[in-house]
């Protein structure tokens, strides 16, 4: 026996129910949120070791969190796990007319360029930057940022490939450098009170530079920050 996914809202909604278990019961929104942040982290664990086992129960903890939420909903007559799933099968066909229509598409760059046009039809009065949570990692966030502005043409001066991105990296290292070699000639209280903030925007600035360089090479910033941290750790 097997069960399905019908299965599991079934005993999602036997677990909210009143004689069901009173943590469930009392959960929100809002109470389940962080629970939602580790399980996605946890997911993200289990693909950076590649444990397939882990994945496969990481994922299952991660779809809980959909399902949960469905229900919740649901029992105050709004959206259920089944409307969440009716939503994103539609939103799937829409966006690949090349695979459910007759519209013929080769590479995955053309695929890419047509799910970019599909999304600024159905949402043609929303800007460059709208959707883009603060709560990702700031690493991450700032990819975000750069690739949206990137792809819709909204900072010019930005470096749009591998040699450009690089010497803004070197210029923006140099710069802080320098900015460090000031802070080190100066008293610890001068430190603090001055060149502390020049020194944290100088690093910003750098980061950001790596990550449009992360982005002209097609690297995820993130992941790639995240395994040379596990590399780190070896």
């Amino acid at each position: 026996m097997r069960f399905t996914f019908e299965d599991l809202v079934a005993v999602m909604a036997r677990l909210r129910g009143p004689e069901g278990c009173p943590w469930d019961r009392e959960q929100t929104h809002g109470s389940l949120a962080p629970f939602l942040l580790e399980e996605t982290h946890e997911v993200l664990d289990a693909i950076g070791r590649g444990d397939q086992a882990a994945l496969r129960d990481e994922l299952g903890d991660l779809l809980l969190q959909v399902v949960f939420h469905g229900q919740m909903s649901g029992e105050s007559g709004g959206w259920t796990a089944a409307d969440i799933v009716d939503g994103l099968t539609r939103k799937l066909i829409d966006r690949h007319p090349h695979v459910f229509g007759d519209v013929r598409l080769e590479t995955p760059g053309e695929v890419l360029a047509q799910w970019h046009a599909l999304k600024r039809r159905e949402a043609p009065f929303r800007g460059a930057f709208d959707g883009i949570p603060d709560s990702l990692p700031a690493l991450a966030r700032a990819q975000k940022l750069v690739s949206r502005a990137l792809t819709n043409g909204l900072a010019a001066d930005l470096p749009d490939e591998p040699l450009r991105a690089a010497a803004l990296v070197a210029e923006r290292l140099h710069r802080a450098m320098a900015v460090a070699a000031q802070e080190v000639d100066g008293t610890a209280d001068r430190r603090r009170a001055s060149d502390a903030p020049r020194l944290a925007d100088a690093f910003g600035d750098l980061l950001l530079a790596a990550v449009m360089l992360a982005e002209t090479v097609g690297i995820d910033a993130e992941s790639a920050l995240r395994d040379a941290c596990r590399r780190f750790l070896a």
